[in-house]
């Protein structure tokens, strides 16, 4: 016999007064710190605790007694349940407020070394629309939010094209619109959606992991470029060259349409091959005059406008001459490296992902750029003193790793090597720096200049300048 779940508490009239970790808001309760999502400061609320541990407690809002006077009217109708965009019910100005304050807490919490003023936040021109991808999936068993299960109707229909629900995989909410990319992404996915509904087309389930249409990608670029990828869970061709065939008639501005048969467990397309249908297997960004082809497969930053002033930030940090060796670490697709190739005598990168290293090396190609390198492999492998002994003593170096941070074998080989400057960006200001902390062995930090790339989110990305003690080249 199992024992009965403890009913856990509803706390009245709790007072909101801070934004936390993971852009949710904060509480406290007697002795207890309460994480709430989708609450601002000011808000007097009933929060009903769902989880409780010894020292915090998680709980959701029950009833919004007195609204902070800060909160604003989330624009989007799916706002709190498809779990992107969390922070719709902040201004604008608040938002960059609480990420500044984020890379404040990191470096002082975390780094705990000595750091300059920091710069204001760079804020985004655009709040919506800022998106250049976005990935959509099918599913037979669609979300139903709390208002339809309470009204005691019956949803039959069942299909649905949208976003997967934070915490359920096999859940999906339909969505009628997104704030986040192009127009003409709502437009092509409503499109497909019910045009694969009119033909009895199954949506994917994916529990059985059966149906033939699965999901699709939207890449939308600054030059006008459109690029649809759709991946089918079936490799029935008749039914897959009727909706290529109507997707390519419905949409002419398409300039790449490709398609997948993805017939494994995960939805991951970067082991499988790209079927092109019509027009280009790639769709170009522009940017200071270069072009950067983007396949189904590279990786490219999101928000193409505020990219363009991230690379910015970086190359005007690594204060280049023309006579520097650079090193790009981490170099993706060879963005930043070759953005600064040409202030730079040489420049080197390397990248885990080898689909990434053909992609940089096409980009310089294209672009007429003859003093760039590039090297795929893990980077604790290939960056080693030998490395750095054979290419040339770097005399600056950008990096800019995943999430994780760098590998301590990393920095270490960076200690070793010792280049003049180093330009850190990052997506995740905590274990940047903690890294900042390892480096702070031989170097100062000498510029903090956090930048917005996801307007209504709680992620920030930062870039700091780094120059060698006792070194007085850097300004």
């Amino acid at each position: 016999m199992s024992r009965k779940r403890k009913e856990l508490p509803l706390l009245e009239g709790v007072e909101i007064t801070g934004v936390a970790a993971e852009g949710k808001s904060i509480a406290r309760v007697n002795d207890m710190v309460v994480f709430i999502p989708y609450g601002a400061p000011g808000d007097i609320a009933d929060v009903k605790i769902d989880k409780k541990k010894h020292s915090y407690a998680e709980g959701h809002i029950e009833r919004l007694i007195t609204p902070s006077e800060i909160r604003v009217e989330p624009f989007c109708q799916h706002f709190g349940v498809c779990g992107g965009c969390k922070w719709q019910h902040l201004p604008y100005e608040e938002q960059l407020k609480y990420k500044q304050q984020q890379v404040k807490d990191a470096m002082e919490r975390i780094a705990k070394i000595p750091i300059p003023e920091i710069n204001p936040i760079l804020g985004s021109v655009n709040t919506q629309y800022y998106r250049n991808k976005l990935e959509f999936t099918f599913s037979n068993k669609c979300w139903l939010t709390f208002e339809q299960m309470r009204s005691g109707e019956e949803f039959p229909d069942r299909n649905a094209l949208g976003f997967h629900i934070p915490g359920a995989f096999d859940k999906v909410l339909d969505i009628k619109k997104c704030w986040l990319q192009d127009d003409i992404s709502n437009k092509i996915r409503l499109f497909i959606r019910e045009y694969a509904l009119s033909k009895s087309y199954t949506f994917y389930d994916l529990k059985a992991q059966t149906g033939l249409m699965r999901t699709i990608m939207v890449r939308t670029a600054s030059t006008g470029d459109i690029m649809l990828v759709v991946v089918f869970g079936e490799d029935d061709k008749e039914k897959i060259e009727d909706i290529m065939s109507a997707l390519s008639q419905e949409f002419p501005q398409i300039t790449a349409l490709m398609y997948v048969v993805n017939l494994k467990v995960n939805d991951t397309i970067g082991d499988q091959e790209i079927i092109p249908y019509s027009g280009r297997e790639y769709i170009e960004e522009e940017m200071e005059g270069l072009k950067f082809r983007v396949g189904a497969k590279s990786f490219y930053q999101t928000n193409s406008a505020q990219a363009y002033e991230l690379y910015k930030v970086a190359r005007d940090m690594a204060n280049l001459t023309g006579n520097e060796m650079v090193y790009d670490l981490y170099t993706g697709t060879g963005t930043i490296a070759n953005f600064v190739a040409r202030m730079s005598k040489k420049v080197v990168g390397i990248e885990y992902v080898e689909d990434a290293i053909a992609d940089a090396k096409l980009n310089s190609h294209v672009n007429g750029i003859d003093n760039t390198v590039f090297y795929a492999g893990d980077m604790k492998d290939v960056l080693t003193e030998d490395f750095v002994a054979q290419h040339g003593k770097p005399d600056v170096m950008i990096v800019d790793p995943p999430r994780a941070g760098m590998h301590e074998d990393v920095v270490n080989v960076i200690l070793a090597s010792e280049p003049k400057r180093i330009v850190y960006v990052s997506c995740n200001p905590a274990t940047q720096a903690r890294d900042l902390a390892l480096l702070d062995k031989k170097y100062m930090v000498t510029e903090i200049q956090p930048v917005d790339m996801f307007p209504h989110t709680h992620h920030v990305e930062n870039v700091v300048g780094l120059s060698l003690r006792n070194c007085f080249e850097f300004s």
